[in-house]
């Protein structure tokens, strides 16, 4: 389930993460990309009053570090929270009409590129760059967890008829995303001068860590220790109704936590002036319309503009396999918080196969991968739909079997498999062709299309599934179940509402067959591509 997830790889999250059926691939983070490639440039030494400057080792900086992966951990919870959110809604029967309103949530990351370049630019010089952003984000973080503490339960329970408020959930966990998203721009460029030059290489490493254990701690933890079941099977003597944590308890904790977090980050926590006045000159020459400008000048590109075109549409294919799979899971029974725990045993898959799949999109053609794993994936979306339609059969009074969750977890494991043979090759193509004179805008750029690529078509599958789905009214005749107000009719006659054809099965078949069309006409395209010459892909705006 797309919306679940964040795996966060620096230089290509969102997400994408750990509950989830998808990846949110190519997370980038503008001002990191851009600053290190020019870091890059560099030489491994200054020299200050004629002498070479003495390297510091990672042990003289372990207080920074733990304070990058500190921050990046606090960035991670409320994306982990916003993936628990559909579940949650899930097992309140809402509609998917409702999931694909919530699923507006999980944009901000992928958008960040149209507002990085003004938390790059903005800021009080008194204050610090990178603070000038950051405790203001961060202290509104912890004041809309504190809100929603409050709130949450009311949200979610509705007024008793209408189910949970859904936009004014959406709208706030929006806000939520919205600010992650800047404290990540701002962090980011932290990190440049916050470790020296030497060490500046960690600062991806706590990226990935610290965004994936906040993930953890606020999508699988905080799943685990809110279900009931969970808590009475595993982790208590007696039985209780609710779990040992609710989401109002959660919430309200790391509201605290941001809040006096960041005040002591605003305190204590001073930014290397003398450090940011060396990079000032070279990291503002280019003004923010100027950027906006060059970002313009690079998609009007003929072959940028193909590829782009190519990678918005690629994952209609996958679309409902990906974001309408685990909900429908969750809907036939099988308990969230054990479809969050499966996916622990992935991540050792999910570090080694990068590792592996990079062999062999190193050389000049990497999107021949991507070419041959399309429709193997294309494929495993048609298993997963069996997946679904087997499920109630083998659920058994006391739950699921074991051996029904080691299918799903070897599912899980394929799909994996596919996934980042795809995005694996689309990383090292995006490496491949960016102009290496603006290679972090023009990386950051594909990326942010890419993640673009996979946002709407799974808002668009959520959305759809109520409007193919056939329900008859048994049990009251002349009545039908075409609409909530002719349901309520049918529920008042002494009918029941019996679902005669599954919306999502039907998505499926549609889906795969758009995949294949895609694969045949538009996938040779994209091979194709791999043909141009690196001038074509060279942007003269920025000569």
């Amino acid at each position: 389930m797309e919306q679940a997830e964040t795996v966060t790889h620096k230089n290509g999250r969102q997400r994408k993460p750990i509950v989830s059926w998808d990846m949110k691939e190519a997370d980038r983070n503008y001002p990191l990309d851009l600053e290190i490639e020019e870091e890059a440039l560099l030489q491994s030494f200054d020299k200050e009053d004629g002498h070479p400057k003495v390297r510091r080792g990672i042990r003289a900086e372990l207080g920074n570090v733990s304070l990058l992966l500190f921050l990046y951990v606090l960035q991670g919870i409320p994306l982990g929270l916003a993936g628990s959110i559909p579940l949650i809604m899930q097992s309140k029967n809402v509609s998917y009409k409702d999931q694909a309103y919530f699923s507006f949530v999980f944009w901000p990351f992928s958008l960040k590129l149209l507002w990085a370049p003004l938390v790059d630019a903005l800021y009080l010089q008194q204050f610090g760059r990178r603070k000038s952003w950051l405790v203001p984000t961060q202290y509104l973080l912890g004041l809309f967890m504190l809100y929603l503490s409050v709130t949450v339960d009311s949200l979610l329970e509705g007024d008793g008829r209408k189910g949970p408020d859904v936009l004014t959930i959406t709208a706030v966990f929006f806000m939520l995303a919205f600010l992650a998203a800047t404290q990540d721009i701002a962090v980011d460029g932290w990190a440049l001068t916050m470790l020296s030059r030497e060490n500046v290489g960690y600062a991806s490493t706590c990226n990935s860590v610290g965004q994936t254990a906040g993930y953890f701690l606020g999508n699988v933890l905080f799943l685990a220790l809110e279900s009931a079941d969970f808590c009475n099977k595993y982790l208590r003597f007696e039985p209780k109704a609710t779990g040992i944590v609710t989401l109002s308890d959660f919430l309200f904790f790391w509201g605290i936590v941001f809040l006096i977090s960041t005040t002591l980050v605003a305190v204590l926590k001073r930014e290397n002036f003398k450090q940011e006045s060396k990079k000032k000159s070279r990291e503002e020459t280019q003004g923010v319309m100027d950027t906006y400008r060059l970002l313009f000048s690079i998609v009007k590109m003929p072959t940028v503009f193909t590829f782009c075109s190519l990678l918005l549409t690629a994952k209609i294919g996958f679309s409902a396999a990906d974001a309408v799979t685990g909900l429908k899971l969750v809907e036939a029974g099988v308990p969230k918080e054990q479809l969050a725990l499966l996916a622990v045993p992935m991540v050792p898959l999910q570090i080694l196969l990068p590792l592996i799949i990079s062999k062999y999109t190193a050389g000049p053609r990497p999107l021949d991968i991507f070419y041959k794993a399309f429709p193997f994936r294309l494929l495993i979306g048609l298993g997963y739909a069996l997946l679904v339609w087997w499920t109630p059969s083998v659920r058994q009074e006391g739950g699921f079997p074991l051996y029904y969750y080691v299918v799903v977890l070897l599912s899980y494991a394929v799909h994996q498999v596919a996934l980042y043979s795809m995005y694996v090759a689309t990383m090292a193509f995006h490496a491949k062709v960016s102009d290496p004179v603006i290679g972090g805008t023009y990386m950051t750029l594909l990326n942010t299309v890419t993640n673009l690529g996979g946002n709407w078509p799974s808002t668009l599958a959520l959305w759809l599934v109520d409007p193919l789905t056939v329900k008859e009214c048994q049990g009251a005749a002349g009545q039908n179940c075409g609409s909530p107000e002719e349901a309520g009719l049918c529920s008042q006659q002494g009918g029941t509402c019996v679902t005669s054809l599954d919306g999502y099965y039907v998505e499926s078949v549609v889906c795969v067959l758009i995949g294949f069309g895609w694969w045949y006409w538009l996938g040779k395209r994209m091979k194709r591509l791999q043909d141009e010459s690196p001038s074509a892909w060279q942007c003269r705006a920025a000569k």
